[in-house]
């Protein structure tokens, strides 16, 4: 029987969260690098801005015919609307890849119970086989209320199999000491503890089925109309979206292919941000690159293509100074 009539059985699949600017896009990058080569992976990647830039982030990188497929559900999170989005989305990339292994990322300001409780459902019993919850805390983060008292924070460390401190190159005495006493307090008994920097994990941790416990816990948001990600682009050539929520709020911009930027402009503006968090996929007049920005550093990966330029920021505040400043980097 060949892989399109294969029927889609116990997939071995997980969850990768953590909080904003983690690392969990690079983490995921890197098991990708690592991934069998002869196996096919897929993506589903979850988005709090409405545009959508980490499926752009992907594919630059890694396209379907090594093997890797990606999809991507942006406008907050994916659980939410009972779960519709990410069934949707979900069904469609099973069926597109007939995947060998599954992987989820879910916002950094998403709920990883809800996803957990929507997998264990019935429908996906024998679609999915549940492996480990991987959970990467930035341990600096710890002293700071608005990780260590947001509730979302701590259902992605309460939840993990496996908690991941990452950038330890960056830890300062005691922090690895201060991780390891917060998991022992909100984690289950067997839940490890490892370290990383730049978001290196072994393929290996991905194997073992998850001992999370789906309780019912639930939170309620109205339903999201089509994502300013999928909307055609208006004559102008680029579209604007905004969201909000869980104390933060983002902001994005689609352009058309057809608009170039100038690459020593655009990264003269992004390295100005002063923000949580910035991802972005430009066309420039020196290639195609990726962007990330947290508050520790900004990052530039030249990528083999996109379909179009976006930019999504997550701040505490917007800045209406932002558009004009990014609209002056067109050539």
């Amino acid at each position: 029987m060949n892989r399109h009539n294969k029927k889609i059985n116990a997939v071995p699949t997980n969850i990768i969260t953590g909080f904003l600017g983690v690392g969990k896009t690079s983490a995921i990058l890197q098991l990708l690098e690592n991934k069998p080569a002869n196996e096919r992976w897929a993506v589903l990647v979850n988005e709090f801005g409405e545009i959508g830039v980490d499926g752009s982030l992907f594919e630059g990188k890694h396209q379907e015919n090594s093997g890797v497929y990606i999809r991507e559900v942006p406008g907050g999170c994916m659980c939410c609307a009972a779960g519709l989005p990410m069934q949707i989305a979900l069904n469609q990339l099973l069926q597109r890849a007939k995947p060998d292994r599954l992987l989820i990322e879910p916002t950094g300001l998403g709920h990883p119970v809800e996803v957990l409780q929507i997998l264990n459902n019935s429908h996906y019993n024998e679609v999915l086989s549940l492996h480990q919850v991987i959970t990467l805390v930035d341990a600096r983060k710890l002293n700071d209320g608005r990780y260590s008292e947001h509730q979302t924070f701590n259902q992605q460390v309460a939840i993990a199999d496996i908690i991941v401190g990452n950038k330890t190159d960056l830890y300062q005495q005691g922090d690895k000491e201060n991780l390891a006493r917060y998991a022992a307090a909100r984690c289950r008994v067997n839940t490890r503890v490892i370290y990383t920097e730049q978001g290196a994990l072994d393929i290996s941790l991905l194997a073992g089925n998850t001992a999370a416990l789906v309780g019912a816990t639930h939170h309620h948001h109205q339903a999201q109309p089509q994502s300013a990600g999928e909307l055609p682009l208006p004559k102008c050539g680029y579209l604007k979206a905004e969201n909000q929520g869980e104390g933060y709020h983002s902001l994005g911009w689609r352009f058309e292919p057809a608009k170039v930027f100038d690459h020593r402009k655009l990264v003269g503006f992004i390295s100005q941000l002063k923000v949580e968090r910035m991802k972005a996929v430009f066309i420039t007049d020196e290639g195609v690159f990726g962007y990330n920005l947290t508050t520790d550093a900004l990052t530039q990966t030249s990528l083999d293509d996109c379909m179009e330029s976006r930019i999504e920021i997550i701040a505490d505040t917007l800045n209406e100074q932002w558009e004009k400043d990014l609209l002056a980097c067109l050539i």
